[in-house]
């Protein structure tokens, strides 16, 4: 029984951890990205 908490222990920080570091764009970023793409293919 302790070797099955265990487990999900570890599995719900890994996972919580692989989430939180995700990067969320906002439509103000992506644009912006866009933008730089541009710049670049013209130059």
């Amino acid at each position: 029984m302790k070797k099955l908490f265990l487990l999900f222990f570890v599995a719900g920080l890994l996972s919580t951890g692989f989430i939180s570091c995700r990067e969320n764009k906002s439509a103000g970023d992506k644009i912006e990205d866009v933008a730089d793409d541009v710049e670049d293919a013209v130059d």
